[in-house]
């Protein structure tokens, strides 16, 4: 226990998302429900039945679009997608929010210098995000072409990593 207590002093600093602290001894569904800025994204996957997943020791790294995110999609996206009858819709794209294993910041770094600036990560959902450095920081590019930035990386959690992105990602 003093190893750990001793690696989350070092490295677990609680991050502030969206005015609720992220604790690293939480897990993903546990620190993302407090959140203000992720409401919708909770709600989302609640309705496609993911919250035991992403409660499970996993690990995972969630890339997490923020309310304004989901905002950004044509009205009434969001509406259709959690409906009952879109849940395979809704978890296709939920899930290729979702890298298996823990990834933070440094870890998508010496990816992208080894895949010479671009790391192409393969998500749960089974297409690839292709994350490298952009003027502001990392860029996301989804499979439709889309680019989303991580405006918060690192907000660690029991099962995995958080990065906050500005735009969902579509396969």
């Amino acid at each position: 226990m003093a190893a750990m207590d001793h690696h989350g002093a070092h490295h677990g600093k609680t991050v502030m998302v969206g005015g609720a602290a992220m604790y690293p001894s939480r897990n993903i569904i546990e620190n993302a429900v407090n959140s203000k800025d992720h409401t919708t994204l909770v709600a989302a996957v609640k309705a496609a039945g993911l919250v035991e997943t992403l409660s499970s020791p996993g690990p995972f790294t969630v890339f997490a679009p923020t309310n304004a995110a989901f905002a950004k999609l044509p009205a009434g996206t969001v509406e259709t997608l959690v409906k009952p009858e879109n849940k395979a819709t809704l978890t296709t794209i939920l899930t290729y929010h979702v890298v298996a294993g823990r990834l933070t910041a440094a870890d998508i770094a010496a990816k992208a210098m080894a895949g010479g600036g671009k790391a192409v990560l393969t998500t749960v959902q089974g297409e690839p995000i292709t994350i490298a450095k952009g003027h502001h920081g990392w860029t996301i590019t989804d499979a439709k072409g889309g680019v989303s930035n991580i405006t918060v990386a690192d907000v660690l959690q029991s099962n995995g990593v958080i990065h906050v992105i500005d735009t969902v990602l579509m396969p």
